[in-house]
């Protein structure tokens, strides 16, 4: 059952509440003076408290109940806190609203407002208690993850790219094939080093092929060896990844550009184990762990018969969707401080840049922009300026400066989408300071 403290030195306001909150299930207990308000916060836990601004007859400043709310702030930094104020003192109210009081209400109360109040401030509470809790248990599953398995300096600090990498270390000491979905330069390869350092075969051979980047007629030799003389220019007998990777692991990015012919050899060292080099009748039998990658649609391929479906089977025993960086937001501000050798920071604009930049070319177009940034930087620290992000990266407001506090509240906005439950508990804001903050700022409530 939620509980909220009362402090207020009228007796008949601490009763009168305590009936209202008592028929809708909500605890209260009552304080007479700051002193003894601030006593119980630090004796018993509660959800909410409700504080009046004047405590002394002798006068209507409401400096006693600003001096109370500032100490509880600084003692209890996310209680929610209404102020009861009466008129006199309305512009003390707004002004500790600002400093991060949940509301005010006058007195007399509605006990219908109020009521809307206490309970979307306690859900609110409970939004971000669960929120808290969710981060404590992906914190300690990141930890738990780096003290168990090695992760090759990945920083894993958003819940979906832990979800992906955690997935990777389960499977790695298994010998299926992995297939790994997702868009260029989103980190695929880091996610297959991944695999190989956990498998049983981590102290084997890890050998890279991008497909892609190969001619169609020459990626069979690339990955089966060659005799000498199999083709115009092959002098002299040359391996070929498989045996390169016997062992250990090969890891095919773009697997999608792979030839008919190269699919169908593929496939059969799949099965088998076996292949023979270009021009050679001698048949050779490895060992070795198959990571693919592709970011194409292969289930389209298929479809449109340009990748065999029965290759496409043996390589997707295991598949690992990897998202595109603008979908893990909490791996942006790490990877860019892991991408800035200088250790220069950035300054809260830029970051906030970072941040809302959609990231097409994913963490290897952060990584370009920060090793640029870092390269023309001058100051002591990286500023809007030195990322040079494109037009489309740029706020939306007319003004050349940019406000942190909007910008701050549309990424949470953006990150939590549009949920305003959600989003205030992330900037520990009630709901009703969010709104109005929002209006102030002009960000549309839809």
């Amino acid at each position: 059952m939620p509980s909220i403290l009362i402090i207020d030195d009228n007796a008949s306001v601490g009763t009168a509440l305590n009936v209202l909150f008592s028929l809708h299930d909500i605890d209260t207990l009552h304080a007479l003076s700051p002193e003894q308000g601030l006593a119980l916060l630090e004796q018993q836990p509660v959800d909410l408290v409700i504080q009046d601004m004047n405590f002394t007859e002798d006068t209507t400043s409401g400096e006693e109940g600003e001096a109370l709310f500032l100490q509880i702030r600084a003692r209890h930094p996310d209680l929610p806190v209404i102020l009861l104020t009466a008129w006199t003192h309305l512009s003390s109210a707004v002004d500790l609203v600002k400093a991060g009081a949940a509301d005010y209400l006058a007195k007399p109360w509605d006990d219908r407002k109020l009521l809307i109040t206490v309970n979307n401030l306690l859900e609110l509470s409970e939004t971000r208690r669960e929120l808290d809790r969710r981060r404590d248990r992906e914190q300690r599953n990141r930890s738990a993850l780096e003290a168990r398995y090695d992760l090759r300096g990945a920083v894993v600090a958003d819940a979906a790219s832990e979800r992906v990498v955690s997935l990777a270390c389960q499977v790695a000491r298994s010998a299926l094939p992995v297939l790994i979905t997702g868009p260029n330069g989103a980190g695929k390869e880091k996610i297959a080093e991944i695999i190989q350092a956990n498998s049983l075969v981590a102290k084997g051979p890890f050998v890279a092929l991008n497909c892609g980047a190969i001619p169609s007629e020459l990626i069979e030799a690339e990955l089966f060896g060659a005799d000498a003389g199999a083709y115009t220019g092959a002098n002299k007998a040359r391996e070929g990844k498989f045996e390169a990777a016997d062992g250990g692991t090969l890891f095919l990015d773009e697997i999608g550009n792979l030839s008919p012919s190269g699919q169908m050899k593929l496939l059969r060292v799949l099965e088998t184990g076996r292949f023979e080099r270009l021009g050679s009748n001698r048949e050779r039998q490895v060992k070795v762990r198959v990571i693919s990658a592709t970011n194409a649609d292969l289930p389209a391929m298929i479809r449109d018969g340009q990748f065999r479906e029965d290759l496409y089977y043996r390589l997707n025993t295991v598949e690992l969707a990897l998202p595109p960086l603008a979908d893990r937001p909490g791996d942006i501000l790490p990877l860019a401080e892991r991408f800035l050798d200088s250790g220069k920071p950035l300054s809260t604009a830029a970051a906030t840049a970072l941040q809302r930049h959609p990231w097409p070319g994913n963490v290897r177009e952060l990584r370009n922009v920060l090793q640029r940034a870092e390269l023309l930087s001058t100051g002591p620290r990286i500023e809007v300026g030195d990322l040079n992000l494109p037009r489309t990266a740029a706020p939306r407001a007319a003004s050349p400066v940019v406000d942190p506090d909007r910008s701050r509240i549309e990424n949470a906005l953006a990150h939590n989408h549009g949920i305003i439950a959600q989003t205030a508990a992330e900037l520990g804001l009630s709901r009703q300071a969010l709104y109005r903050r929002m209006d102030r700022y002009g960000i549309p409530r839809e």
